[in-house]
């Protein structure tokens, strides 16, 4: 069992590897750029793999030792009493220590729960799902067999190295963008410090938002790991680690909806800011030697309502606005934003969906949104594949809460639907018919 849990670490690292080394080979390409960091740049992307590998963890060994059961029925005189008094039983079984029973439930599910919980509050922990041919299944597992992740060490060391080394990646990373190398300058580091603290700011208080929802609704979460890459935007964004699961879908839903709020509440601001001292481009002009001309305020809805808002009507003449470093970690914000509340897997997008629709309806819209991503990558715009393909990897199935039957409020599920109104307007581009309404430079007139 050791050799087959160590192997099955070890096959996660080269997961890991073989998913980092397309983008390893893309960015020492020629004309990459990274050729000239030599040593340093191989050392950040060795340190890159341990910290993603020690981050995803080896399998838990709690495993070792156990064996498989055969599946069997639980007759009517082994069903527990608080079981019998909640639901009718319709079916039941019991596989390693797991029991289910399948049924109607004689009250509200939430009532069911609570009633559960205070029962079998020692040594097993209750589930109430959605079962579709008797319509509640309750599950009971006990807690030797919920994974170790409660005990696993807190380290907060680790937290501060990612967050230093991201500030310096994203920092690098900034000054890079304005043309300066600070591997051969490190004296100019300051150029890079506009996009490494809005960046981090809009990362931060996205992935706190997260954690202190969580620490409301009483769950177990870690800090957030912030993710250093010696390349490219300087950073593969943050996360947090859930050590214990949602209770109920409302505290899976004010969790996931937490971050993203409270990310565009640092990016917008940050956006507003950062356009005051960017570069608006005359017409479909060209800036510089690599023809990089600049982002056009009409690609989102909510980017040229904030560009109006910033420039005013400055934007008559043009369309296209060359971002200031601040600028762009906003706009960065709003992109990464995006990203999250898309309604797949355990993105914060999927959590809401989730938690609005139900399992079932919730995987659908998640294999439909995934397709979506990869259909518009490969016709729309191409820089999406590389999310894509993160998203991808890392969406996975998020675990369902225990009480899974419980609906939302009406009011949250109002702000489920602005969220995701909110995600509409960062990815839908400004109609042409509202270029001259919004008195914006349109270039297709």
């Amino acid at each position: 069992m050791k050799n087959e849990i160590r192997t099955q670490g070890w096959l996660r690292l080269l997961l890991v590897l073989a998913c980092l080394l397309p983008l390893t080979i893309l960015f020492l390409l020629p004309g990459g750029g990274l050729m000239a960091g030599g040593l340093w740049f191989w050392m950040f992307l060795l340190l890159c793999f341990w910290m993603l590998f020690v981050m995803i963890g080896t399998p838990s060994e709690q495993a070792e030792g156990t064996s498989v059961e055969e599946l069997r029925s639980v007759p009517d005189s082994e069903q527990p009493q608080p079981i019998t008094e909640v639901m009718e039983v319709k079916a039941a079984t019991e596989q390693a220590g797991i029991r289910v029973f399948r049924g109607r439930l004689r009250e509200p599910a939430e009532a069911v729960y609570e009633r559960l919980k205070q029962a079998f509050s020692d040594e097993t922990v209750p589930l109430v799902q959605e079962d579709q041919q008797f319509g509640a299944a309750i599950t009971l597992m006990p807690k030797s067999l919920q994974p170790a992740a409660l005990e696993q060490p807190v380290r907060p060391w680790v937290h501060w190295l990612l967050f230093g080394l991201t500030v310096l990646t994203t920092t690098w990373a900034g000054a890079a963008h304005q043309g300066e190398n600070l591997l051969l300058q490190p004296e100019r580091f300051s150029v890079g410090l506009p996009y490494s603290l809005g960046l981090m700011a809009i990362l931060g208080v996205h992935e706190l938002g997260h954690y202190f929802m969580a620490r409301r609704h009483g769950l177990q979460v870690t800090l957030p790991y912030f993710i250093p890459v010696p390349f490219a935007l300087g950073t593969f964004g943050a996360f947090i680690q859930m050590r214990s699961p949602s209770e109920n879908r409302r505290a899976l839903f004010d969790v996931a909806v937490a971050g993203p709020l409270a990310g565009l509440s640092i990016a917008i601001p940050a956006l507003l800011m950062g356009l005051q001292s960017s570069i608006l481009v005359p017409g479909d002009f060209a800036l510089g030697p690599n023809n990089v001309g600049g982002t056009s305020v009409g690609s989102s809805v909510l980017f040229a309502l904030v560009s109006k808002l910033a420039l005013g009507d400055a934007l008559e003449y043009s369309h296209l606005v060359r971002l200031s470093p601040l600028a762009f970690a906003g706009w960065l914000g709003l992109l990464v934003t995006a990203l999250n509340l898309l309604p797949i897997g355990q993105l914060d997008g999927g959590h809401i969906s989730r938690a609005m629709f139900g399992g079932r309806i919730g995987n659908t819209i998640s294999i439909v949104a995934m397709w979506s991503l990869f259909l518009l990558a490969l016709f729309v715009w191409p820089g999406l594949m590389m999310w894509a393909i993160i998203v991808f990897f890392i969406a996975g199935k998020g675990a369902p809460p225990l009480d899974d039957m419980t609906p939302l409020t009406p009011r949250r599920r109002w702000l489920g639907y602005a969220t995701f109104g909110i995600l509409g307007l960062i990815l839908a581009p400004l109609p042409h018919s509202l270029w001259s309404a919004a008195r914006i430079h349109c270039p297709y007139l």
